[in-house]
């Protein structure tokens, strides 16, 4: 079969399987793809398997008929949950299953999946696995780089999905949730007329961590210039992270402390402004339509910046709406693995980045805002769609 036409082809109703089991940037990256091919093909029914903690992210989502998890635990639990996993999936009797993971896990599901079709990216483990192998996304569009959002979307592109504009990132938080917030922020002393600023400090990797005391240095910014209170986040195992903040504050700060994720995601849609390393969190904020200033060192931001949407993209230029900024001073030996320095004794990519480089992009992003008539000093106002980003 042409892989071009397999898409096109499916039978009215098939059943697609999509496995992408984390993270959170990842799977937020994924949301343009599934509203694609929804659009494009009401009657497919798209089921996708993620992580049990990652199923907040695709609640409520409308191109996605289920959520499916990997089953998971120890030894013999997880074992157990797995062979139950692929019982559920075998009887749903799927058209196509597309592994956009890669590795031993999701391999072992597609394999079982029982779907008629299987594909994966050429690059991935396992290659007799596939009935089709997908070209590097690179090839496929024809451009030197490729986001991560449009590496997602060219495997759809290249099975037969007509090309067009990707559009931006979307979640959806659910009204429990919604409801939930208020309440912790008068846990945290924030009264429901008080604006905020969320402030995430971590990171996967240390050469992705800004310093603790700049994080605290830009909180007092925010709050005698712009009347941000800052509240400052976690997550789960991160807390030293914070205690690092509130040792440079020289006392006591909001915390938000790995809180459920549903809970999280109502906080970063509630507040004014999200400033944080290269990390999930701030694909959340992206795809909440939230103001955001994104610190990066070991990554590229080129490839996983927020995604606001092509280009050509109707809805990336709204005005006022989702605009970010990005710091990072770049080096040679960008981008890295990023589980260490490979070239210095401390990791200068982000270490390099200043203070003041922070909180000029601060300051950018607000006057933007101010010049739109969408927002006063210290009122960002709500987005409901994404712009251009900066």
């Amino acid at each position: 079969m042409n892989p071009a036409s397999l898409l096109p082809d499916l039978p009215s109703g098939s059943r697609i399987l999509l496995i992408r089991l984390r993270s959170l940037g990842d799977i937020v990256l994924l949301t343009p793809s599934l509203r694609l091919l929804k659009e494009w093909r009401p009657d497919l029914q798209i089921s996708v398997m993620i992580e049990s903690r990652f199923h907040d992210l695709l609640r409520g989502n409308p191109y996605v008929a289920e959520i499916l998890s990997p089953g998971e635990g120890v030894r013999l639990r997880r074992a157990t949950t797995r062979l139950h996993a692929i019982h559920r999936l075998r009887a749903k009797k799927f058209a196509l299953c597309m592994n956009l993971h890669g590795g031993p896990t999701s391999a072992f599901f597609t394999r079982f999946s029982g779907a008629r079709w299987k594909a994966g990216f050429a690059h991935f483990r396992s290659r007799r696995l596939y009935d089709f192998l997908i070209p590097d996304a690179r090839e496929i569009l024809k451009q030197e780089v490729v986001h991560t959002a449009e590496h997602h979307a060219a495997a759809f592109f290249w099975m037969g999905l007509p090309r067009r504009p990707i559009p931006p990132t979307e979640l959806y938080v659910s009204d429990a949730a919604r409801a939930a917030w208020p309440m912790e922020m008068r846990r945290l002393g924030i009264n429901a007329d008080q604006d905020y600023a969320l402030i995430h400090p971590t990171a996967l990797y240390q050469t992705k961590q800004w310093p603790a005391e700049r994080f605290a240095q830009l909180g007092r910014y925010l709050n005698e210039s712009y009347g941000l209170i800052p509240v400052f986040s976690c997550g789960p195992d991160e807390a030293s992270a914070l205690g690092a903040v509130e040792r440079a504050t020289g006392g006591a700060i909001r915390r938000v402390e790995g809180p459920q994720l549903d809970l999280f995601m109502a906080a970063i849609a509630g507040c004014k402004l999200f400033i944080g390393n290269d990390s999930g969190p701030a694909h959340i904020a992206a795809a909440l339509r939230r103001p955001l200033v994104v610190i990066f060192g070991s990554s590229n931001s080129r490839i996983w910046r927020p995604w606001t949407g092509s280009p050509s993209s109707d809805e990336r230029f709204s005005p006022g709406a989702g605009n970010f900024r990005i710091v990072q001073n770049f080096y040679e030996c960008n981008p890295c693995p990023g589980d260490r320095c490979y070239r210095y004794e401390q990791p200068e990519c982000i270490l390099s980045v200043t203070y003041e480089q922070v909180r000029a992009a601060v300051d950018s992003l607000m006057e933007s805002f101010v010049s739109q008539n969408t927002v006063g000093r210290s009122d960002c106002g709500d987005a409901q769609r994404p712009s251009q980003g900066g």
